[in-house]
């Protein structure tokens, strides 16, 4: 979907630049599980919990692995809160970004007070626009103008709060999954995932609809496609011109995965290990990621952060479209052990559990909040 050129990776200059060439198989573009409802992989992870639990004698462990996050990011966590724990060597790798809240004034003036904020934060368009508590992607949109943030604006829930961060300068994504156990000094990458944003590319004849049906990939998600670009689907690309068809980096709103666990090194993890030891409480989770090219990358170089996910992330290289069901079972299966792991440690150190009232009361929140967020880029 995405162009090819010469040589092993994409090249400046186009969508996914520094990644790896992105083949797409017409009779493999989609694995058979990636859009399988989550409670069918979660069931065994649920049942493996309640043995824990009973083990450990606590079922709420993976609650406190990261304990300076609510909940320690497993439900209805605030990406500001989670950002802010940052110190001052680990906020030199974060994407810049400020954090609004729609209330009830007239909108023009909302959109004055977010300009001014932007401004004195030095942030200007294009920019990012996400919720502060969300997940999978939920209202993320790439805001190209003043206009575009009022539309925003004006379709944001009442009292909820936003995020607006600076678009990162790289076109590479990879979400980096991380765990370090409390009193150890190195901690271990275990999944990386590359994230490509999906296009067609013009032929100067068809047009962006019969482009999406014809990709082997794209065709068969027209459903997540379609609704998102409704105005330009009988609009006719030029030939070579590469048009995106989804612009988060989440999985279930369209955008491809890909396992790139063999591009775990040892010069990265010790990159994250220094950046994540100035994140007070954080011990578990995956980090959404931007880089200049995997070479630079694996050096631990030239990346930014973009988000920092807790006890609820996904190793989600699972969603490769040649990834096997023992594969995905087996990854999610050695994740939660972990978590239990390190909220035992936690425990040990004086950590207090929460109660499942407080997960289940967190959870109703969330659910109710995110139905009401913006549509997705």
């Amino acid at each position: 979907m995405s162009a090819m050129t010469e040589g092993r990776f994409i090249s400046p200059g186009k969508m996914n630049a520094g990644m790896p060439l992105l083949e797409v198989e017409q009779n493999a573009s989609i694995s058979p599980y990636e859009f399988m409802p989550s409670w069918f992989f979660y069931a065994p992870v649920v049942i493996q919990s309640l043995a824990l639990g009973l083990r450990h004698g606590d079922l709420c462990l993976p609650l406190i692995a990261n304990p300076s996050i609510k909940l320690s990011g497993m439900v209805g966590e605030s990406k500001t809160d989670i950002l802010n724990l940052a110190g001052p060597v680990a906020k030199q790798w974060i994407e810049p970004f400020i954090t609004l809240t729609k209330n009830a004034h007239n909108l023009d003036a909302q959109l004055e007070s977010a300009m001014q904020a932007m401004n004195s934060a030095q942030l200007s368009f294009p920019i990012v626009a996400k919720p502060d508590l969300g997940c999978r992607g939920v209202g993320v949109k790439l805001l190209k103008s003043k206009a575009q943030l009022r539309d925003y604006l004006q379709t944001f829930p009442a009292s909820a709060r936003f995020l607006l961060q600076r678009k990162a300068p790289y076109q590479a994504e990879a979400g980096v999954f991380y765990v370090r156990y409390p009193g150890q000094e190195q901690g271990k990458i275990i999944s990386i995932t590359l994230k490509y944003a999906p296009s067609v590319v013009g032929d100067g004849t068809h047009t962006l609809k019969e482009l999406i049906e014809r990709c082997p990939r794209a065709g068969q998600l027209t459903h997540l496609y379609f609704p998102r670009h409704t105005q330009k689907l009988d609009w006719v690309p030029a030939e070579g011109e590469e048009y995106p068809l989804a612009f988060a980096g989440s999985h279930s709103r369209g955008s491809i995965f890909r396992n790139g666990n063999q591009y775990i090194s040892p010069a990265l993890t010790r990159r994250l290990d220094g950046i994540l030891k100035d994140v007070d409480g954080y011990y578990y989770g995956r980090l959404d990621i931007k880089f200049a090219d995997m070479e630079s990358f694996m050096a631990g170089e030239n990346f930014s952060i973009l988000e920092m996910n807790g006890a609820s992330s996904e190793a989600t290289h699972i969603w490769d479209r040649q990834t096997s069901l023992f594969e995905i079972f087996s990854t999610l299966l050695k994740q939660y052990r972990i978590l239990f792991e390190i909220g035992a440690l936690q425990r040990k150190r004086g950590v207090k559990t929460p109660s499942l009232r407080a997960l289940l009361q967190a959870w109703r929140e969330e659910k109710s909040l995110v139905q009401h967020y913006p549509s997705t880029d």
